[in-house]
């Protein structure tokens, strides 16, 4: 079971993707965690990826799949396992599958996290974080006891740049013009499946498990 997470940034993908994990006991692979692992053991594709990360650049499409194709030929992959923020474009998905092709392999399901740009926008803007502590908090869902102040030390509760609206639209826009072709993309290989992300974090978890099977 190779599973892809589609899903724009706050939709809850991230969740859903360990969730998946635990239940079919696959491991949940972000490119992040196989950027960090390379480097540390000093692999030769870990020392090519640092080289440009060093200089601040972005590591090419085709190391990341390299190192995406070497994390998933691992024996803990041998049942499958849930790619978590990769690929983001289409030719990053277009390298993929090529690569696993060699391999006599494929992906079997891209699950897309469906959420209106709204509704993040709202989920985002209501976050809040304590300057003292950095307890997280949501005016909706986790609400402090005093307004604007944090339940454990009493300090001030503000609004992190990153979750302003005017930030969070930003992203959401690279997200659609980058990330978006790649739900088509996904539908023509005929491996997506979409689920409802506005509902209880359990209900699309379950909706994803009618997907997959039990």
């Amino acid at each position: 079971m190779k599973i892809i997470m589609l899903g724009a940034p706050g939709a809850g993908k991230g969740t859903q993707a360990k969730k998946i994990a635990a239940k079919y006991e696959i491991p949940h692979i972000s490119t992040g965690d196989i950027f960090r692992a390379n480097i540390k053991n000093g692999t030769e594709l870990g020392k090519k990826a640092k080289t440009y990360m060093d200089q601040g650049l972005l590591v090419p499409d085709e190391l990341v799949v390299d190192l995406v194709v070497d994390r998933v030929q691992q024996a803990d992959c041998a049942k499958g396992y849930v790619l978590d923020g990769f690929p983001r474009t289409i030719p990053q998905a277009e390298a993929l599958d090529a690569a696993l092709a060699k391999l006599n392999d494929k992906i079997d399901y891209a699950i897309n996290v469906e959420v209106p740009d709204d509704n993040i926008i709202n989920r985002m803007g209501g976050r809040r974080a304590c300057v003292g502590c950095g307890a997280t908090y949501h005016v909706v869902f986790n609400a402090p006891m005093l307004e604007d102040t944090c339940d454990s030390c009493g300090e001030k509760l503000i609004l992190r740049d990153d979750d302003k609206p005017e930030t969070v639209k930003k992203r959401l826009d690279v997200y659609h013009e980058q990330t978006q072709p790649l739900i088509d993309y996904y539908k023509k290989a005929g491996a997506l499946r979409e689920v409802d992300g506005t509902v209880d974090m359990e209900d699309v978890f379950q909706a994803i498990v009618k997907v997959l099977g039990e």
